[in-house]
């Protein structure tokens, strides 16, 4: 049967404990006996306990619902670990007080014995994306404790980067950097997208990426080729006279990074000059804007403005950006929806875009971290257009 055991740390560098000492305190606050969080980002900044490689669909292991650390408003966490994801996900374990669920345990009542420690419990806290049958499972075996979302809760002490977390996204972002400058002399008409995204890929590991943050984008528009954005990767040959879009970032300590250029094939139209001037621009727009103080939807509409009063916004077809960390996509969203008031040392994207089928393609992306003079950028790639 399941059974507790004391391993070594996994991880160094971050300061998990002062991380938790804050998140207690607010589950004291709002009363809540004991919060239960998955392997996530959201995990992983509290604990420093590692996630799985990124993947299609669900990879799945007996007894996955009971998988990731129960944390009381006081005192160690507890982690639940089944035997499928310690196996192969744990190398150097994870310090502190760990259950381990075997395969051929009883999980309800391995899970059921380890809530028991904790005494009374009234109020459950969950992370985002907890599973539903961990909720239901939870409730049952605590004869009806209420659920507290606590999304909002980690979302706040995450938003804002301390020191050691910038180093890491730097880094994370300079990979990107040196991966652009040593693909460009790949980009070239009979190439197919398939072989420049693979070598993109290549390159972020070989500089030390431990692997993509999402899915890698290279994507040609322009005048001879009626193709959106929405596909991303294709295998057929680029040709002369497109804009070749990259959007790939990559992992280092954790930390997602995501970038974009665009590199034109052969001598660039007057139109597509003016297109890759305006994003250009718009993105300088909103790096100005972003400052503490201003809202996410201050800094997007600074951005549109741009592209706007040029009459290319019906072509600038998605939000300014989002905000980075341990997750690619993060609270707040740089988006006319989004009124959150932007602190120093939030980290988000400004990737302005002009995508319009058939005639031209352009986007520009790099991260930024809020100051008060304008948002510093965490990429040194050149902005410059580059045609090949």
């Amino acid at each position: 049967m399941g059974g507790n055991r004391r391993r070594r740390s996994c991880v160094s560098g971050f300061d998990h404990e002062s991380r938790r000492a804050l998140f207690q305190a607010r589950l004291a606050e709002l009363s809540v006996d004991v919060a239960m969080c998955l392997p996530s980002g959201d995990l992983e900044y509290l604990t420093g306990f590692p996630r799985r490689a990124p993947s299609f669909g669900n990879i799945e292991y007996a007894h996955q619902w009971t998988t990731g650390a129960l944390l009381r408003p006081e005192g160690e966490p507890v982690f639940v670990v089944p035997q499928g994801y310690s196996s192969f996900n744990l190398p150097g374990g994870v310090e502190g007080d760990v259950v381990q669920v075997r395969n051929l345990d009883d999980g309800v009542e391995v899970f059921a014995r380890t809530l028991a420690r904790f005494g009374r419990i009234r109020r459950i806290g969950l992370s985002a994306r907890t599973f539903s049958r961990t909720a239901v499972r939870m409730v049952e075996l605590t004869g009806g404790a209420e659920l507290v979302d606590l999304d909002d809760e980690i979302n706040a002490l995450r938003r804002v980067k301390e020191p050691v977390e910038l180093d890491a996204m730097r880094r994370s972002g300079r990979i990107c950097d040196l991966t652009m400058g040593q693909i460009t002399s790949s980009v070239a008409a009979g190439v197919t997208e398939f072989q420049i995204s693979s070598r993109v890929e290549y390159l972020m590991r070989k500089h030390g990426g431990k692997y993509p943050s999402f899915d890698t984008g290279v994507f040609a528009m322009g005048p001879a080729l009626d193709r959106d954005a929405s596909t991303r990767l294709t295998a057929e040959p680029l040709v002369e006279g497109l804009g070749v879009s990259f959007d790939f970032g990559t992992v280092v300590d954790g930390y997602c990074s995501d970038f974009g250029r665009t590199i034109h094939i052969g001598e660039p139209d007057d139109r597509y000059r003016e297109a890759y001037g305006l994003v250009v621009a718009a993105q300088e727009a909103g790096r100005r804007a972003a400052v503490p103080g201003a809202t996410a939807s201050e800094v997007n509409a600074a951005t549109r403005a741009v592209i706007d009063d040029a009459g290319y916004g019906d072509w600038f077809r998605h939000r300014t950006g989002h905000c980075i960390g341990l997750d690619t996509h993060e609270r707040p969203f740089i988006s006319e929806e989004d009124t959150t008031v932007l602190e120093e040392g939030m980290t988000f994207t400004i990737e302005p875009s002009i995508f319009w089928p058939g005639t031209v393609g352009v986007r520009v992306e790099d991260m930024f971290v809020c100051r008060p003079g304008g948002a510093e950028c965490l990429n040194t790639y050149s902005r410059d257009l580059v045609a090949v």
